[in-house]
């Protein structure tokens, strides 16, 4: 049987029905941060609490990756099955950008300022055969 098994430890609520990411933000300035960490990378303070990201936010600013990167961000492709694929960063209210994969590759459907929403979804098959699963960030539709 496959396992789902989450690509890093603390990047987000895993297993989980509805998963989010884990971000931490500083009691004493107020600054939040992606990943997690264990002081505020803006004042030093050790006061920090662990909280869930929110699910939706912005694309500030994206790129198409043209090139296979090496591993460990390589997500088992070759030369002969690698596409290319977006990347952006995405401010999420309360102040933190995200940078990560985007479900979206073609430049004519990726707009700064537009809406997202992250995703959890299989980034690769680990050497047991488990899915590895990571995060993306994925255009949010209009219905």
């Amino acid at each position: 049987m496959m396992n789902r098994v989450a690509i890093a430890e603390g990047l987000f609520t895993w297993p989980s029905e509805n998963p989010a990411l884990l971000g931490s933000r500083c009691k004493n300035c107020g600054i939040a941060q992606f990943p997690a960490g264990d002081s505020c990378m803006a004042c030093g303070s050790q006061e920090v609490v662990r909280e869930e990201l929110p699910r939706r936010g912005t694309l500030w600013t994206w790129t198409i990756q043209q090139f296979m990167p090496k591993p460990p961000y390589n997500s088992g492709e070759t030369m002969e099955t690698f596409t290319p694929y977006g990347v952006g960063y995405v401010e999420l209210p309360g102040g933190v950008r995200v940078e990560g994969r985007l479900t979206e590759n073609d430049p004519a459907k990726l707009e700064i300022g537009m809406e997202m929403e992250v995703v959890f979804d299989t980034f690769r098959k680990d050497e047991n055969g488990d899915e590895v699963v990571s995060f993306f960030f994925k255009p949010v539709q209009d219905n």
